[in-house]
């Protein structure tokens, strides 16, 4: 098993240098899967929140934007591939330090920062395309003007990001907003940020210029509101829970602040009975529904079988999941660790009790693993056969927890998928893809994946529709969350306009 990391004690990272937050106060950082204290984080308040806006307002205006907003893409971008650089050189430390912050299994960490460095990399790339976009004239069916576009950054952004991918989650946004040219205050959440502290670190490492990026942390009434209702901050960009992002739409209205909204998910995964290949879709359902904990926005947590393969699909998915290794997530091997807190892990376990109550069975799991009398642990759990008013039915759960139901009609089977309040994502696994791209255009969300679950992609769009939120982040997407249109035209002839009878001459 891996040796964890020492946590180094970091303070907030505000205008390019370490300070420690104003009242003094700190966060212990718990490790969720021993329940042991094993560092601690400063608690920012609204006067911290202060100082990481102006430090990111004057990064932006400073010297009339030359140093940063309005300096090349081409620029920026040796900034980001120097992050991405210091990312991959460190990749085992993070993963390290993203293991016992968050409890997910070693593994899934190192492919996280590999994600990060990618993402950052390839915002790098298009931060230098968008040099060759600026001025791009637009086609008129006139003489007397000619128009074009530039693309700028929109400004100082507040990035507010989850707990469940702490980097990875945060790259899609600071990467996105650096390469656009905005200067940002970022904050993680309370119970995972030592990696996107880290970052900071790195920033200065690789002499990112002072205030472009600014981290605090802290507790979100205390530091993420303040920068929600903040007059300097000109846009947010959220990912979390439907409610935060419910109060975050209500303080940035206040100013007509744009906003970009990433969150929750009750994601379907219909299978047909025509694969082939059962345990193929057996595993893209564990997929779908357990890595990660099941903690992952997009969890294809709503399984919607076809009668006839459903009772063979529940018992190879009862055997696949017994062989699931939970354990330290240290430890090789490590398929399913610890939820991230104590909070989510009596959340999931009312869930599971709340289904019970409600009529729901539980075909396997539902408890702590035996083997480990420690951390926040819950075995995988399987709960067939519930009924469509059911809360498990209806709710993100965000915890390894899969429900079941069984359909007769491809029809049937689309009425189910989309009943539901969110839109994130879908999937749908069947050889016939006919039918797959049929379904593909029907289901209500954002994303489908055909013959897979989760996959995700930094060239391709994601977000969602309905109460999953609106605004789409990676890909040429975006890099356009963060930048702002402008359409500059000019008039081209030498005489008058002509609209106004010129006066006689005295």
């Amino acid at each position: 098993m891996a040796a964890p990391p020492a946590i180094p004690r970091r303070g907030l990272f505000i205008g390019g240098g370490w300070r420690e937050p104003t009242l003094g106060r700190r966060i212990p950082v718990i490790n969720p899967a021993t329940e042991a204290t094993i560092g601690d984080i400063p608690a920012a308040t609204a006067e911290d929140v202060e100082l990481a806006v102006a430090a990111a307002r004057d990064a932006f205006l400073l010297d009339g934007g030359s140093n940063w907003s309005r300096a090349s893409g081409a620029t920026r971008a040796k900034y980001l591939n120097a992050i991405a650089a210091k990312i991959k050189e460190k990749i085992s430390f993070l993963a390290l330090l993203e293991t016992v912050d968050s409890g997910k299994p070693k593994d899934e960490a190192v492919a996280d920062m590999e994600d990060v460095a990618a993402c950052f990399e390839y915002y790098a790339g298009l931060a230098e395309a968008l040099d060759g976009k600026q001025h791009a004239p637009i086609s008129l069916p006139m003489e007397k003007f000619k128009t074009y576009v530039l693309k700028e950054p929109i400004g100082v952004v507040g990035l507010i990001t989850p707990w469940n991918y702490p980097l990875f989650m945060a790259t899609w946004k600071v990467a996105p907003a650096l390469a656009a040219g905005c200067t940002a205050v970022l904050k993680p959440s309370e119970l995972a940020s030592l990696t996107c502290l880290e970052l900071g670190a790195i920033c200065e490492e690789i002499g990112l210029p002072s205030g472009v990026l600014n981290i605090i942390t802290g507790l979100g009434p205390d530091a993420g509101a303040p920068i929600a209702s903040h007059p300097h901050v000109d846009k947010i960009a959220f990912t979390g829970s439907t409610e935060t992002g419910k109060r975050i739409m209500t303080a940035a209205a206040q100013m007509v602040k744009p906003v970009s909204l990433e969150l929750g998910g009750k994601s379907p995964l219909v299978i047909f009975d025509d694969v082939a290949d059962i345990d193929k879709a057996v595993e893209w359902a564990m997929f779908g529904c357990f890595f990660n904990g099941g903690q992952v926005c997009s969890a294809t947590s709503r399984l919607l079988l076809r009668e006839k393969i459903a009772e063979r699909f529940l018992h190879r998915l009862v055997e696949w999941v017994k062989n699931i290794k939970i354990s330290d997530p240290l430890e090789e091997g490590c398929r399913l660790g610890s939820v991230v807190s104590k909070g989510q892990y009596e959340k999931i376990k009312k869930f599971i009790s709340t289904a019970r109550s409600e009529g729901a069975t539980i075909l396997h799991g539902g408890d702590r693993p035996k083997h480990l009398g420690k951390g926040f642990f819950i075995e995988p759990t399987i709960i067939p056969d519930v009924s469509t008013s059911m809360q498990i039915w209806r709710e993100e759960v965000f915890g390894p927890v899969i429900c079941v139901k069984v359909f007769r009609t491809e029809s049937e089977a689309v009425e189910l998928a989309n009943d539901t309040h969110y839109g994130l994502a879908g999937g749908v696994i069947s050889d016939d893809l006919e039918r797959c791209e049929r379904i593909a255009k029907v289901i209500h969300s954002g994303i489908v994946w055909i013959n897979c679950s989760q996959p995700t992609l930094v060239q391709a769009p994601w977000g969602g529709n309905k109460r999953s939120g609106f605004g789409r982040e990676l890909g040429e997407w975006g890099l356009e969350n963060y930048l702002s249109v402008k359409q500059v035209t000019r008039y081209c002839k030498d005489e008058l306009y002509g609209w106004y009878q010129r006066p006689s001459k005295l």
